[in-house]
């Protein structure tokens, strides 16, 4: 019974079969509200769904350089890992179930889709995909320093505790200290979407989708699978975190929809309102403005608990 009910939630509810849906209805919101700005129409409600299918029955092409297993394990790793971070963070949600330090296991799966982009890449043997993987590289250097100082931020606001459950049940960015890391960690957040202006890695007219260039068939479906899961966890990460988490009794269900919508609007406006930068720009934005701006929020967070100021 209980390999049954553990497969039941990671691949039914709140796993892989939820988290994709959500994840394609996102995809289906930043398109919409995109092509809105742009005065286009935008696609229909399953054109998400109509895409992803479509590339399930496409070739998959191998390139003649490089090592095909680790190219096509490297989407596998990808989605895997968003899937388990979904997981963790929904049964915590429901079922109000977690476990001391899941949130450092989330830190480190969070990361696995970009390793594992970059992996493949390199694995293809295209000079254009290894360009790619490079600035790809730089920008996980770039982002996670401030991540994680403000990850630090939260935990120091929820009394030096590393279980999400803890750490959700009071709103970290009802403090000046915690209004900064949010700010800081959803610029994060947008960077490891690889969105604009952060598609630097991808950047289709500049380098011709950079690390995904030799994928094709059911590895790029994968690969765009694990981009809209991303784009649903990622800012239910975000409002785990830093925004009191989510409540689904009463009420509590609509505010908890509400902040979904607010996070994915404000991730959409930036995408749409920026140009790309540079990969050297992005690592000058995130190391000389946001690593700054992520130590004042930790110290302030530290003053406060040290002096009790629960407003700092």
């Amino acid at each position: 019974m209980e390999t049954a009910k553990y497969l039941f939630l990671f691949i039914i509810f709140p796993g892989f079969l939820f988290t994709a849906l959500v994840g394609f209805f996102s995809v289906w919101v930043d398109r919409k509200v995109t092509a809105r700005v742009q005065w286009r129409v935008g696609p229909p409600f399953l054109q998400p769904l109509y895409d992803f299918f479509k590339l399930l029955g496409k070739e998959t092409l191998l390139p003649k350089k490089g090592s095909p297993l680790v190219f096509l394990a490297a989407p596998i790793f990808s989605l895997m890992a968003i899937v388990l971070v979904s997981t963790i963070l929904w049964v915590g949600i429901f079922w109000k179930q977690s476990f001391i330090g899941d949130l450092i296991v989330v830190v480190y799966l969070l990361i696995i889709p970009s390793l594992s982009f970059m992996i493949g890449a390199m694995a293809s043997g295209n000079p254009l995909a290894t360009v790619g993987a490079s600035r790809e590289m730089k920008l996980i250097i770039a982002y996670e320093l401030p991540f994680l100082i403000c990850l630090a931020t939260a935990i120091l606001k929820s009394g030096a505790s590393i279980q999400l459950a803890v750490i959700a049940s009071s709103p970290v960015i009802a403090s000046i200290s915690g209004a900064l890391a949010s700010i800081v960690v959803l610029l994060c957040i947008h960077a490891k979407l690889g969105f604009t202006p952060f598609d630097v890695a991808e950047a289709e007219t500049e380098i011709m989708e950079g690390i995904f260039i030799e994928y094709s068939g059911i590895p790029l479906a994968l690969i765009k699978l694990t981009q809209a899961m991303m784009l649903f966890t990622l800012p239910i990460f975000l409002i785990t975190v830093f925004l009191g988490g989510m409540n689904f009794s009463g009420w509590g269900i609509l505010w908890s929809i509400l902040k979904y919508v607010l996070v994915l609007v404000l991730i959409i406006v930036i995408k749409n309102t920026n140009p790309r930068v540079r990969v050297d720009q992005a690592l000058k934005f995130f190391w000389l403005y946001l690593v700054p701006v992520s130590i004042v929020a930790f110290l302030l967070a530290l003053l406060g608990m040290i002096y009790g100021i629960a407003w700092l």
